[in-house]
């Protein structure tokens, strides 16, 4: 198999070299230039070794239209060699941190020699920290949250990556000669935001031929393990996965233990125990006899339980609900009927409303919402409300011209610190829907924030709260919000909580629109696409919306555009 360089590869290369140039101090918008390009290629439908021309790409010019050739013919960047022997190794690292900008990075390896994450930690803990201009405790103390945050996540990656590059082992493995079953298990199976390793089960004829092809693939970093029925490989991106091959009369068996949750096979073994039964990866066993391990639906099965989808393996309810045949029938991708959270080059997406569209009717799509910032969003190029009627006015130009599909007028409008509502409610009012969110002011307290969505709530305009706790996975930790509060009034003026579909955030998280959901609340889900490749991104939110046991009728943007429009109206 010929090696080829991913989109993912390439973005995280122009990702680094922005980091580096944010750490200088260099020209901001060579900063942005790279940080749009990485964002872009990470959101393309196809492989960037499939363009003909990079250029062609909006937002790439000629300099990185020749970086990104270098890069597909698999060669190091120049660019990034010389800047990576501009700063101390460990440097890069602390941008991650939350909290910490190129300017306190700087400050803190001037004054007191920080230069990676053992001596940012050394320094946190030491009292000449608080004499540096900016350092107050508060914001000491807020850096040591942002330290443990960091170092829980920087040992898991996002399930977007995790699961692209699953895929693409899982397609080389399948050429494997004698393979008859392959599935992937573990968290990535349960659709978790973030991703330990990667556990690959597979079955079939010639183990070790199996094996053979699992260690010899091209993105192997490190082969850490190589049995007959296990191995361990490190993939180039530090990804650990593990292969192992079972007999097919064990398969399921094998497939419902690493699936896990740990928790969900504790529940599990307990009722075989109770039936006088042992469960194990290899089957269900009555003494020394083998009684079921073939499939999943047969384990289950043989335990009383009806199959149990992935998503909700987490002992959250699950075992009494399927017991009891009340597990729901989740939603699935194809129920989705349209995009309600697109941005478009109004603010700051990359595509014009009619290339949206366009590529909205390809997937199938019967609406979608154009949802720009509002004005407050000034580095978003937010409207105001002159623009925004204006943006209005081109939506109805596109929808005379475009056959087959609906664009609703919409807005992401920015639900200020004291609950005001960023723009004139009598222009809101135009809108088909209002997408209410908070970009700012998230270290609030669980009182102040709730009361600040109360206030907005209560103004009746918005239909959608969207990214509700406003966490950005690895990067920023969820708002504190007193739902209780907030149900009453979800209900009271019929607004959906969205799940956010980009894989950065998923939000809401599966354990909260279950709890959501059981309170009687709808959902929708969407993208907040700035490119129409991120369009794709709406398998994410279906995920997580399935990890919450949602349905597709409690999801809003899976009914059709007359039974939304009604919807809507009930105001």
């Amino acid at each position: 198999m010929e090696r080829r360089v991913s989109n993912q590869e390439i973005a995280q290369v122009f990702s680094e070299i922005a980091d580096i140039l944010e750490l200088k101090e260099d020209n901001p918008f060579k900063i942005r230039a790279y940080r749009k390009a990485a964002s872009l290629i990470e959101s393309l439908e196809k492989p960037l070794y499939e363009v003909d021309d990079p250029q062609k790409l909006p937002g790439i010019g000629k300099e990185l239209a020749e970086k990104i050739k270098i890069l597909l013919r698999g060669e190091t960047l120049p660019t990034l060699e010389k800047l990576r022997k501009e700063i101390e190794p460990g440097m890069l690292e602390l941008l991650k941190i939350r909290g910490l900008g190129p300017r306190r990075i700087k400050t803190l390896n001037q004054k007191l020699g920080v230069k990676d994450i053992n001596t940012l930690r050394q320094a946190l803990d030491n009292p000449a920290i608080l004499k540096l201009p900016g350092f107050g405790k508060k914001l000491v103390d807020d850096l040591k949250q942002s330290l443990r945050e960091f170092q829980e996540y920087s040992q898991r990656t996002r399930l977007d990556i995790a699961k692209k590059q699953a895929d693409e082992l899982v397609e080389y493995l399948k050429s494997a000669p004698g393979i008859k079953q392959i599935e992937v298990a573990g968290s990535l199976r349960r659709r978790k935001e973030t991703i330990g390793d990667i556990d690959i089960l597979v079955t079939g004829k010639d183990a070790q031929k199996v094996m053979e092809r699992f260690v010899n693939y091209p993105k192997v970093r490190e082969v850490l393990a190589r049995g007959d029925t296990k191995s361990s490989i490190v993939l180039e991106s530090g990804i650990q996965v593990d292969l192992r091959f079972f007999d097919p009369e064990s398969f399921g068996a094998g497939l419902c233990y690493f699936t896990g949750s740990k928790a969900h096979n504790i529940a599990v073994r307990t009722i075989a125990k109770q039936m006088g039964l042992k469960i194990s990866e290899y089957g269900v066993f009555r003494g020394d006899k083998k009684i079921a391990g073939k499939t999943e639906e047969e384990v289950y099965k043989t335990l009383g339980l009806n199959f149990i989808p992935p998503e909700l393996r987490e002992d959250r309810g699950e075992i009494q609900a399927s017991k009891e045949g009340r597990l729901p029938k989740l939603i699935e991708l194809s129920d989705i009927k349209g995009d309600l959270h697109i941005h478009s080059k109004w603010s700051d997406g990359r595509h014009s409303i009619e290339e949206i569209a366009k590529r909205a009717k390809e997937l199938g799509y019967k609406y979608i919402a154009i949802s720009d910032h509002s004005k407050s969003q000034y580095q978003a190029k937010g409207l105001d409300e002159k623009r925004l009627l204006e943006e209005f006015e081109e939506i109805d130009r596109v929808n005379k011209k475009i056959k087959g599909i609906t664009i609703l007028k919409s807005v992401e409008l920015d639900i200020l610190k004291d609950g005001e509502l960023d723009l004139d409610p009598e222009v809101l009012k135009k809108a088909d829907l209002v997408i209410g969110a908070i970009h700012a002011n998230f270290n609030l307290s669980s009182s102040e924030q709730t009361k600040r969505l109360a206030r907005a709530f209560e103004t009746g305009l918005i239909n959608i709260y969207a990214h509700p706790t406003c966490r950005l996975i690895g990067e920023r930790e969820p708002i504190e919000i007193d739902w209780s509060e907030l149900i009453p009034l979800l209900r009271k003026y019929n607004i959906a909580i969205e799940i956010n579909a980009s894989p950065h955030r998923l939000d809401a998280s599966g354990e909260l629109a279950k709890y959501l959901k059981d309170n009687g609340i709808k959902f929708a889900i969407g993208t907040d696409a700035h490119t129409i490749g991120a369009l794709l991104e709406m398998e994410y939110g279906v995920y997580t919306a399935r990890r919450g046991w949602l349905e597709a009728k409690d999801v809003i943007n899976t009914w059709s555009l007359n039974q939304l429009k009604n919807w809507l109206a009930r105001k």
